[in-house]
């Protein structure tokens, strides 16, 4: 593995630690002021009213998303399982399930995902979700 590739692992074993903590403030710190940011549906398809989390981000909202993230599922829910993180130099991808239960609704997801981060100077620049979201949009519906 290039020096380059162990700080990327480096950053993104960090960046899951602190996620499972669940303190955005320090997940944030992570995190690039310029950063290229993807995790956002057509309006058309599924809405945001009940998913605010999902849409773009401008540069320092890091934050922003994991607490948008956190206030609405049920608190003590939640459970992760990272099946592989995959370095190639300054990229990593993440690959795994996320099982949530929507706050508002009370019904519990799982969703498949692949994270892509791209790290530069041990900070994240790149982060982009490609999830299941289908199940995520099901749980929150009012259907």
């Amino acid at each position: 593995m290039t020096a380059t590739a162990t700080t990327t692992r480096a950053v993104v074993d960090e960046l899951l630690r602190r996620i499972g903590q669940g303190d955005p403030a320090r997940i944030a710190e992570l995190y690039a002021a310029h950063t290229d940011w993807k995790l956002s549906w057509p309006d058309d398809e599924h809405g945001r009213a009940a998913t605010p989390w999902i849409t773009r981000r401008g540069n320092g909202d890091a934050a922003a998303h994991y607490r948008e993230l956190a206030a609405h599922h049920l608190p003590g829910a939640a459970d992760t399982r990272i099946e592989h993180v995959l370095t190639d130099g300054a990229d990593a991808v993440v690959l795994g399930e996320i099982r949530q239960t929507a706050l508002s609704t009370g019904r519990a997801y799982r969703a498949r995902f692949a994270l892509h981060l791209t790290v530069e100077d041990g900070l994240i620049v790149r982060h982009h979700v490609y999830e299941d979201s289908l199940s995520v949009a099901r749980a929150f519906s009012a259907d």
